[in-house]
């Protein structure tokens, strides 16, 4: 399967202005043989903490998922903050839209605790595995990847990671090797798509979005720019890499 991160620069606490600017690109990476494309954390808004930045599940940025796996006829995720009923705060959701309507939801499990996010946004209950094709996918969602306790638990029943992130240029070091080493431990391919520019805040990013294989093999990197990165994935290459090394077994714990 082809994967494709759209490394996107994203117009502060702007729904509509963001899907006017992603719809294009989404289709760039479709046209360039992506089955699963990827948008960044809070794409449509930025990560911001204004109150009231919260969407109900299932309101616009889902509606523009939704549309877009629908036209295209691929999947297409990202995350977005969404208010589950009954509750007050949002999620960091990421919401993972199939062409045949279908619509998965993993919730952020860690909240950005040094940015703020815990006193803005709920924290999720566990990982979630979709099988698309074939291919067992894992999202996380950027501070996510700072803790590999999660990854080991769901590496049996994954074989591509998917890490969605703003994460801050000034540590982009800490992104790089920590997609590395989640790929290594766990023999699986991990992907992770991160947002460039500056937020509203005053953070940049520095994108830096890449895909990794099962070995920790650079497939496919990025710089600092608005652009895709673009991969061919395989479920057959996880399950070789696992039999002839087997690392997972010896795991404790």
């Amino acid at each position: 399967m082809r994967v494709a991160a759209v490394q996107h620069d994203i117009v502060w606490e702007d729904r509509e202005a963001n899907f006017a600017r992603l719809a294009p690109q989404v289709g760039r990476a479709v046209a360039a043989g992506a089955e699963l494309v990827l948008l960044t954390e809070t794409f449509s808004t930025g990560f911001s903490m204004t109150p009231g930045i919260g969407e109900p599940e299932g309101g616009p940025s889902a509606r523009f998922l939704a549309a877009q796996a629908a036209d295209h006829g691929v999947w297409v995720g990202g995350s977005c903050p969404e208010i589950a009923p009954g509750e007050q705060l949002p999620y960091n959701s990421f919401v993972l839209a199939g062409p045949d309507g279908t619509t998965h939801r993993y919730r952020k499990l860690h909240p950005f605790t040094h940015g703020g996010e815990h006193e803005r946004f709920r924290a999720g209950d566990g990982p979630v595995t979709v099988e698309i094709g074939g291919l067992r996918v894992t999202p996380f969602v950027c501070y996510d990847l700072r803790f590999a306790d999660v990854f080991w638990r769901a590496a049996p029943g994954t074989d591509l990671y998917v890490v969605v992130a703003n994460w801050p240029g000034a540590r982009r070091l800490h992104w790089q090797t920590l997609l590395q080493a989640r790929a290594i431990e766990n023999q699986a391919y991990v992907v992770g798509c991160n947002r460039v520019g500056t937020a509203g805040d005053g953070t940049e990013h520095a994108g830096d979005s890449r895909v990794v294989d099962p070995m920790g093999e650079l497939l496919a990197t990025a710089a600092g720019a608005e652009t895709l990165v673009l991969a061919d994935v395989d479920p057959a290459e996880v399950t070789a890499t696992r039999d002839r090394l087997r690392f997972l077994e010896d795991r404790r714990g």
